[in-house]
């Protein structure tokens, strides 16, 4: 569950929609080495859909749950590949990792890389995240 938790924060200071899209992916990863699992309902947008029809209500609750195993989380990732679709819609890929500990153990146990998938939506002058998908990086 690699980048489903996140902040709630204003896009307003951004000069294109491309670095506003760049300051959510920034606030998304804040909040999870925060273990913010709540600001996850506050960033998904309502419409929200990921892995076998996960609904934003489940989403938290995995980010939830993730949170609740790990007392300490860090995000690692790749540089990100923002493509916008319009005004109001855009694509984000990227390869992250989790770790957790002391910073050196990866999350899984499995220590897998992931190529993440995200699609955005500009509502109510904030981006949100409609999509989301993550495969193993490494097969």
């Amino acid at each position: 569950m690699v980048l489903l938790a996140t902040t709630l924060v204003a896009c307003g200071g951004a000069s294109s929609p491309e670095e506003a899209v760049r300051s959510q992916v920034a606030a998304l990863q804040s909040a999870i080495e925060e273990r913010s699992a709540s600001a996850v309902a506050e960033l998904l947008d309502e419409d929200f859909i990921g892995p076998q029809n996960m609904d934003r209500r489940a989403a938290r609750q995995m980010t939830a749950a993730l949170m609740l195993r790990h007392q300490r989380i860090g995000v690692i990732t790749g540089p990100l590949d923002v493509q916008l679709q319009g005004e109001d819609r855009a694509l984000v890929r990227a390869r992250a990792a989790l770790t957790g500990g002391e910073g050196s153990a990866l999350l899984p146990d499995s220590a897998q890389a992931w190529r993440i998938e995200s699609g955005w939506r500009l509502r109510g002058g904030t981006w949100r995240i409609t999509s989301l998908t993550w495969t193993p990086a490494l097969q």
